[in-house]
């Protein structure tokens, strides 16, 4: 498929730095749940700026939608599409992606490591196969996560938070370690997703081998 060229339908704030973008949505454009695609620009200086970012609507939605992570201090993509408003113009490539719903599970991210199953959860709520999933999330500060509220309305008690930096009524404190996960998990012969920072991918792997984990069962953004 070729670069489509698009415009800004909206934004809004949803945390302190995440930002959701809707945008126009190109006739016959497909992609599945947890699946990203290539953006940019469309403008000359900033065309060569050009970065991945997960789709977080549903592909029956009439636009598409990005939740993205904004990075104020890099003089990079993220900090240029803070900038546009609805009517400016950005470049989308083909859909692609290593995350895809393979049955029920359980869900570990690290912060915006979480985009991927925003769409995932989204349309396994529209056809009603929620039940026997877990999240479990981790964040620094409350103020971090995204989309709390309506994770809590969609997941109830299998939406677990964890906080790195912060001590609160309500959230566990510490990082997704070994301890933690056997605390949450009892069953290891089901499936795992994986999404966040390289380092916690790179411990969570460790962690779910050592529980006996087999490895194709586990589903991660490589």
């Amino acid at each position: 498929m070729a670069d489509s060229i698009v415009k800004i339908i909206e934004t809004e704030q949803l945390t302190h730095d995440v930002k959701r973008f809707r945008i126009e949505k190109p006739e016959g454009y497909e992609f599945r749940p947890g699946q990203a695609t290539g953006v940019t620009i469309n403008t000359p200086e900033l065309k060569k700026m050009r970065r991945s970012f997960t789709f977080t609507g549903r592909n029956d939605d009439p636009y598409l939608e990005f939740t993205i992570k904004i990075y104020p201090e890099h003089n990079g993509l993220t900090k240029e599409l803070d900038r546009l408003v609805p009517g400016n113009e950005i470049v989308i490539g083909s859909p692609w992606g290593a995350i895809s719903y393979k049955g029920k599970g359980i869900f570990i991210a690290g912060g915006a490591g979480i985009t991927p199953f925003i769409a995932i959860f989204r349309d396994l709520k529209a056809r009603e196969e929620l039940q026997g999933n877990l999240l479990l999330f981790a964040n620094k500060t409350k103020a971090d996560i995204i989309m709390e509220q309506e994770f809590r309305e969609m997941l109830g008690g299998a939406f677990i938070n964890i906080l790195s930096e912060e001590k609160a009524d309500g959230y566990y404190h510490g990082f997704i370690d070994e301890e933690f996960i056997r605390a949450q998990v009892s069953n290891y012969s089901q499936n795992f997703y994986l999404c966040g920072p390289p380092p916690m991918m790179q411990s969570l792997t460790g962690v779910l081998s050592r529980l006996g984990v087999d490895r194709k069962a586990v589903t991660m953004d490589i």
